[in-house]
């Protein structure tokens, strides 16, 4: 899955100029997450066009690009977000970061950037995680 990541000064109105834009050319968001500095801060977003959102940013000053992320099925059990970062503990994968997904299911999940993805979607497909794809968001 590609995720959109924004760059951000760090001063007011900056994440609401960004989302007007995306809401201007109707880029739905599905889930998101801001991350700050003193200076600059990092919005990742799941929406239902990246490429459109990207060209979007880029055309009114903004430094966007994709990234490639895993969205994760998690049961809604005890322990399972815990499992899921067992088995890439075990499969020597590094999470560089993870936040909460949106769905129109009864499942929980999350968005995972794993130092290696192919490798991290190995270690979990074999833990029995199943994983969604644009197809089930959008």
């Amino acid at each position: 899955m590609k995720q959109l990541s924004v760059f951000l000064e760090n001063r007011e109105g900056r994440l609401e100029e960004a989302l007007r834009i995306l809401k201007e050319k109707n880029i739905n968001i599905i889930s998101m997450s801001v991350a700050d500095t003193a200076e600059y801060g990092m919005l990742r977003l799941i929406v239902n066009d990246v490429e459109a959102g990207r060209e979007a940013l880029l055309n009114d000053g903004f430094s966007a690009h994709l990234s490639d992320v895993i969205a994760v099925r998690l049961p809604h059990v005890v322990g399972s977000l815990h499992d899921a970062l067992s088995a890439l503990s075990r499969a020597g994968i590094n999470v560089e970061y993870l936040y909460a997904l949106c769905t129109k299911t009864d499942e929980a999940a999350i968005v995972i950037k794993p130092s290696d993805r192919e490798g991290a979607a190995k270690a979990l497909t074999e833990a029995g995680f199943k994983f969604f794809t644009d197809g089930d968001l959008f």
